[in-house]
């Protein structure tokens, strides 16, 4: 990638209103609620009853996935603006994507081990997000050596508490009481609810860079290589740790998609809605990897759940 091109792709701008930032959090809440209401606790109680996959998918997302895209930031040198870096870095703090229980769900991954990370990652974000992203974001800014033209990054803790405790905590608590108390709307909503999701997500994005879209198609070819290359590298984690430890298959498979498909619509939140990157320069590099990745994993969770399928009626036909 050029320099000129690399230019292009920061200075890419997205404002969005207040209107239109509401917008944006009253999905993500809705989202966060939709995972919550699929959430039973006989589902924990069989989880932490064998613990381990369980611990395996926590440290394959809070410490494997931020350190993995460290290295691999820092090994993609010149290719990718600092900005880029720091995208990759914010999508691999960010929890697990609600949609991992739906993958999951069809590809015969165990569902519960799937719910209970996305849970589990979901309500630790609130600390775990912030924490990897200054670790690893700083040490990526000072080994790029770029320190001298990028600002020190600094997570204003409360801002971003505030935001991630309104837009996860709270609908949490709700999709869980309706889950106790209402277990038939629960029932009912859990599909529609996953697919709504999706659909807003797409339009937000696409509506985001109406007014840049012109260098947007510009530059998705090498965005698109670049989040390739990071949801692979996210979902072999998943894989490969789990074939490491000998998981059972369907554990395996649940480490695989919760590890590859992550809450990116959190990290549009944090970039558009609170003041952590204020005193940066134009940062149209985050907004486009982040981005690109809510609707590439998609795509990608559905090409291996297809995969596990697949395997699955060979081995049938075999018998």
């Amino acid at each position: 990638m050029t320099a000129e091109l690399a230019q292009i792709i920061d200075q890419i701008d997205v404002t969005l209103n207040v209107g239109g930032m509401n917008v944006i959090n009253i999905v993500l809440a809705f989202i966060m609620y939709g995972v919550a209401i699929g959430m039973r606790p006989a589902i924990f109680v069989e989880v932490f009853q064998k613990p381990k996959p369980l611990i395996l998918g926590l440290c394959c997302q809070l410490i494997l996935l931020p350190l993995l895209t460290f290295i691999l930031a820092v090994l993609m040198g010149n290719w990718i603006s600092p900005m880029m870096g720091l995208g990759m870095i914010l999508v691999a703090s960010c929890p697990g994507g609600n949609i991992s229980n739906f993958m999951s769900s069809i590809s015969g991954a165990n569902i519960h081990l799937s719910v209970s990370l996305t849970a589990i990652t979901t309500a630790l974000a609130i600390v775990t997000t912030p924490f990897n992203f200054w670790l690893w974001g700083n040490l990526y800014l000072n080994t790029a050596h770029v320190a001298g033209t990028v600002p020190h990054l600094v997570i204003p803790i409360m801002d971003v508490f505030k935001t991630i405790f309104v837009l996860l905590g709270i609908p949490m608590v709700l999709g869980l009481l309706t889950a106790r108390y209402l277990p038939k709307l629960a029932n009912a909503l859990k599909k529609p609810l996953s697919l709504i999701s999706i659909v807003f997500f797409l339009g937000l994005v696409v509506a985001s860079f109406l007014g840049n879209m012109d260098a947007f198609l510009k530059c998705i070819k090498y965005i698109f290589v670049i989040v390739l290359i990071h949801n692979f590298l996210a979902l072999s984690t998943g894989f490969g740790v789990g074939s490491l430890f000998k998981v059972s298959a369907p554990d395996r498979r649940a480490l695989c998609i919760e590890t590859g498909i992550q809450n990116s619509g959190l990290g549009l939140v944090l970039m558009l809605g609170t003041t952590i990157f204020a005193d940066f320069p134009p940062h149209g590099g985050m907004l486009v990897i982040t981005a690109w990745w809510g609707v590439w994993h998609i795509v990608s969770g559905l090409m291996v759940s297809l995969a596990f399928i697949l395997t699955d009626k060979n081995k049938s036909k075999t018998k």
